[in-house]
């Protein structure tokens, strides 16, 4: 993951403007009531006060803070439409799908995109642009329960599903078909909550679509697909109704980007499974091949900010497998993988530059030991600073929180650790400062830096005089 460059007590700030919604409100009015016409359509609302008001759910499914500021699928998509509009973005964060439709539907957002479901249900409340992805939708169990083969065979097992989503939908669909179906519709939650519940074993069983799957998994690797219903869920843009310019040009729109949409996907859903004790065998031949026109540079740069090398070199292996070349799908680049905004910030003029990407690695990795409270000792304060190097230090002061409030030691890696994946869970995030994180990636992230040195400690004793 790339280095972040959100200040140490605050959520990173969106690339995007965030604009009063009252005030460029008021600028519309003025200008509808100068002209004496109708409220113009939507696009003309956008040219008119240049922004694209975007409703969305602060949610791993939508959009949050990461270590570079914001980001999620939804929040890409919107983007890259206002781009293509030529105005900013600017979001508002809501607590319910619900409260997304109604800001459409008032007139208060031009779009909501929120990763909705299309159901029978909100249909009535707003328009919906064609989807832009189709996920299958899976019963779940855990894996040390029987598994149920079919929703018949289910009998007093208890199934709970979120009260007016596209799961709930597809049941009543179902349950016309399948005499005495029974199952619980939930307000005040949401699917990973009810997936949470499951993996507790507060309930037996719930619905999840593919994505939402694909998010547990991290942190909750018990659960299991019992089998696929046949109905699946549709994600589309809530839009208001009676604006067919609107419609036709975001359906314009996802219908040009339905190529980037695998992509996409896989960034967001896919678990990160990059690390495995057999790659420590990998990391021992390229520790012979690749290491040795990086060595110089990282002892330079260790040297100079008073690290253990074999720690910077640990990350670089993580992050590119020490490849200067190294490019991702989302632009970040080089040996420690910057994002270009990064790289700006610390004064790097050339990511692919091995030299300027380690010292750039470095100095942030500096940055966030020395944010650490100087209380914490070694080697805690090194993994902590690790963890906010991947995930932002305002994510780690979070699961710090979080830690403490349970009766743990927030100035313990193990404990803080073990805290860091329920930043992605509603019940938690939703009452944190920053919001929604993908805490098990940095806990992976530390574990496999920390494999990564344990290997290079065997092959390379020694580390850099000066290192702290």
């Amino acid at each position: 993951m790339a280095v972040p460059t959100s200040t140490p007590d605050l959520p990173p700030k969106p690339a995007a403007r965030p604009l009063p919604w009252p005030a460029v409100g008021a600028v519309l009015t003025l200008a509808v009531l100068g002209t004496c016409s109708a409220r113009p359509g939507v696009l003309e609302q956008v040219r008119l006060q240049g922004v694209l008001k975007v409703a969305t759910r602060n949610s791993p499914t939508a959009y949050y803070f990461g270590a570079q500021g914001p980001e999620g699928p939804e929040f890409e998509l919107a983007t890259r439409f206002a781009r293509e509009l030529g105005v900013p973005v600017s979001f508002v964060t809501l607590m319910t799908p619900g409260e997304v439709l109604e800001e459409v539907e008032t007139g208060r957002a031009h779009i909501g995109a929120a990763g909705l479901s299309v159901t029978p249900a909100w249909q009535g409340q707003v328009n919906f642009s064609r989807p832009y992805q189709r996920v299958r939708l899976h019963l779940i169990h855990r894996r040390d329960r029987p598994r149920p083969e079919r929703l018949e065979a289910l009998g007093s097992r208890t199934l709970e599903v979120v009260a007016g989503s596209s799961h709930e939908a597809a049941l009543a669909a179902l349950a016309r078909g399948v005499p005495g179906l029974r199952y619980s519709s939930v307000l005040g939650v949401d699917t990973l909550d009810l997936l949470d519940r499951v993996w507790n074993g507060d309930i037996d069983t719930t619905i999840a679509d593919r994505n939402e799957f694909s998010l547990t998994r991290n942190f909750h690797p018990e659960l299991r697909i019992a089998f696929n219903l046949p109905e699946a869920s549709e994600l589309a843009w809530a839009l208001p109704h009676g604006d067919p310019a609107l419609a036709a040009r975001v359906d314009a729109y996802l219908s040009s980007i339905e190529a980037d949409m695998p992509a996409l996907v896989q960034r967001y859903y896919a678990p990160d499974d990059r690390f495995d004790y057999a790659g420590a065998r990998q990391l021992v031949r390229d520790v012979e091949d690749r290491l040795p026109a990086l060595r110089p540079h990282f002892e330079h740069t260790a040297r100079e900010f008073g690290e253990d090398w074999r720690v910077l070199a640990a990350i670089g292996y993580q992050e590119s497998r020490w490849n200067p070349l190294a490019v991702s799908p989302t632009g970040v680049r080089g040996v420690m993988m910057l994002t270009a905004e990064t790289a700006e910030a610390l004064g790097i003029d050339d990511r692919a530059d091995p030299a300027q990407s380690i010292r750039g690695g470095a100095s942030y990795l500096h940055q966030m030991r020395e944010t650490i409270p100087a209380r914490v000792p070694e080697p805690d304060r090194t993994w902590l600073a690790l963890a906010a190097y991947n995930i932002g230090y305002g994510h780690l002061e979070d699961a710090r929180v979080l830690a403490q409030s349970h009766g743990k030691d927030p100035d313990s890696w193990q404990d803080v650790r073990e805290f860091l994946p329920l930043l992605a869970q509603e019940r938690f995030y939703l009452n944190l400062r920053r919001g929604y994180a993908r805490g098990w990636e940095a806990a992976r992230f530390v574990d496999n830096v920390r494999s990564y040195l344990d290997v290079l400690e065997w092959v390379s004793p020694e580390p850099s005089p000066g290192a702290g």
